[in-house]
């Protein structure tokens, strides 16, 4: 298993998005968008789950530094 940062996301960004995205590049196990624990709001973050670490390699060299709402900033991926 290999847990991916999802950072500097739109926070109209839904889980199921997220999901349909890295699923182009394997399996997904969960998605977690980090919410302000009063507002509720989502933080701009988020974390993926992938059964595979080959995949997860393969997803953050593919979208490192996509757009995936106009006009926020470029999203950024790392393991954990």
């Amino acid at each position: 298993m290999k847990n991916l940062f999802v950072g500097n996301l739109d926070s109209e960004v839904t889980q199921e998005e997220l999901r349909r995205l890295f699923e182009a590049y394997g399996q997904v196990v969960q998605v977690h968008i980090i919410r302000d624990r009063d507002s509720g709001l989502p933080r701009g973050f988020a974390f993926v789950e992938m059964t595979n670490a080959a995949e997860a390699e393969k997803a953050i060299r593919a979208l490192n530094g996509s757009i995936l709402k106009r006009p926020y900033p470029e999203c950024e991926l790392r393991s954990t």
